[in-house]
């Protein structure tokens, strides 16, 4: 990829000329609210956090979560160690019956790791397919949870644009149209200004970070790689119709040297690795490269292991820095036989991240044997593994719980619609109360009210079976289905 080339100096009387004439041309728009993004509310939004104080102690109520003190608790722990990276290679189950917020407690765990720590979630019954193996889609997913921070000291132009000027030619190759042979653009910084002159490639990456006047960029000089940062902080204030991601104008020269922090994972170096023709000439950002390329073979232990040895040399030498993370494999008793034995290979390895099993089996058969074991788990492996485990919610409980969800959801509710519902959900389930709330607020509308009822929760009862009575009516009418 050709550089960065030519430099061309503003004069800062210019510039000031230019920012004078913008100011007599703008118009102003005061007092108008910034739009509001609409988010999916899925079933767990409501929660921020594991809810602790500074002490690891769980509140009651805090950060969408409702009970469940001494699980959440034994999360804290466990967050507290995967920071201090000395629980990977290690395994954690979440036992329960349905409902009693086992995958809730693993989300709430990567909220409070951040988006620095990978964080994978998977089903068990994802492992069956017809094209991949069953051990192949473990390994993958065990890499996925694996994170690697990769340093490096570029030399890059960094600032807010202020000027982009295509120079446009004639087309050589004949035809209508021209061609663009080099982009002027101007980029400002808190001590200077300066212009910089750019390849058609180069001009090409700006626009597919979308970048244009005003926003804060840095382009790395031996590459013609563009980031684009967000928008210039000033410029907050200035438009309000904008729904931005803000940042300040960089302070210092407009050519400077920068560490540039790339957060990668385990599994896209095993990804660009398996692609043929890949020039790395030691260089790591080389591999980080080749992941847009659409070709792609398969990944084998051997190829990992030469990933692994590339990791390990730059480790050593402190350019990266490796991150475990975590894996969350839901309904672990979907899980057979061979899964299981290859997951205490895996957990051993010198690459490994933290592994969270969840179940809401009890003693049933391991698949792919005759054993009966312990949520459906080998012992060897079970013996393995901290279990958390999480106990029904009271009827208290899931009023507060109902609560938060209905708020969430933008449901107004009344008190004693919402008594019912807790009562029902103690004979039933939580999640059958919480399935009816979004039914019960349609009844409510159609019926011209803004607040849901007492009587429209128990006309939606009416409507909708729970698994135990769907299940005591099949009894009753065994002769009647088909067998």
């Amino acid at each position: 990829m050709s550089q960065v080339i030519e430099i061309l100096e503003n004069t800062q009387k210019e510039k000031e000329n230019k920012i004078e004439k913008e100011e007599e041309t703008s118009v102003t728009i005061e007092d108008v609210e910034t739009n509001v993004e609409t988010k999916r509310i899925s079933t767990h939004t409501h929660l921020k956090g594991l809810g602790l104080d500074e002490q690891g102690f769980a509140i009651n109520v805090a950060s969408g979560f409702v009970g469940q003190k001494e699980a959440r608790e034994a999360c804290g722990i466990v967050v507290d160690l995967i920071k201090s990276k000395k629980i990977s290679g290690r395994g954690i189950l979440f036992t329960g019956i349905p409902g009693t917020g086992k995958t809730a407690l693993a989300l709430a765990i990567s909220q409070e790791l951040g988006p620095k720590v990978p964080f994978f979630p998977m089903v068990g019954s994802e492992v069956y397919s017809s094209e991949v193996k069953k051990t192949a889609i473990l390994m993958e997913n065990f890499r996925r949870a694996i994170g690697l921070q990769i340093k490096e000291v570029k030399q890059v132009f960094e600032g807010e644009i202020t000027e982009i000027t295509p120079n446009e030619v004639e087309n050589t190759y004949g035809g209508y149209g021209k061609v663009i042979s080099y982009v002027i653009i101007g980029l400002k910084t808190k001590r200077e200004s300066k212009q910089i002159r750019i390849d058609p490639k180069t001009y090409e990456n700006l626009q597919k970070q979308k970048a244009i006047i005003g926003d804060v960029v840095y382009i790395e000089i031996s590459t013609g790689v563009v980031r684009r940062l967000g928008r210039a902080e000033y410029l907050k204030d200035e438009y309000q119709l904008e729904v931005e991601d803000y940042c300040p104008i960089p302070k210092g020269d407009v050519n400077k040297k920068k560490e540039i922090v790339q957060d990668i994972t385990l599994y896209d170096l095993d990804v660009a690795n398996s692609r043929p023709k890949m020039d790395t000439k030691g260089d790591l950002f080389s591999i980080v490269g080749q992941l847009l390329q659409p070709k792609k073979t398969e990944i084998t232990d051997k190829l990992r292991g030469e990933v692994n040895k590339l990791v390990n040399k730059y480790i050593d030498n402190g350019i990266a820095e490796l991150v475990p993370g975590v894996l969350f494999i839901d309904e672990v008793h979907m899980l057979d036989i061979e899964c299981f034995s290859y997951l205490n290979r895996a957990l051993e390895s010198a690459f490994a991240p933290i592994v969270i099993f969840a179940t809401n089996r009890g003693v049933c058969q391991v698949r792919g044997t005759e054993i009966q074991s312990p949520h459906g788990i080998p012992l060897d492996l079970l013996d393995r593994l901290l279990i958390v485990k999480t106990l029904p919610y009271t009827v208290n409980e899931m009023a507060m719980i109902l609560s938060i969800r209905a708020e969430v959801e933008q449901i107004k509710i009344e008190e004693d619609a919402l008594e019912y519902l807790s009562k029902l959900g103690e004979k039933s389930s939580l999640r059958y109360v919480i399935h009816l709330l979004t039914p019960s607020n349609l009844l409510s509308k159609i019926a011209g009210r803004t607040v849901v009822t007492l009587q429209d929760v128990k006309e939606c009862d009416t409507l909708f079976f729970d698994s135990k009575n769907s299940a005591k009516m099949l009894i009753s009418q065994e002769e009647k289905f088909l067998k």
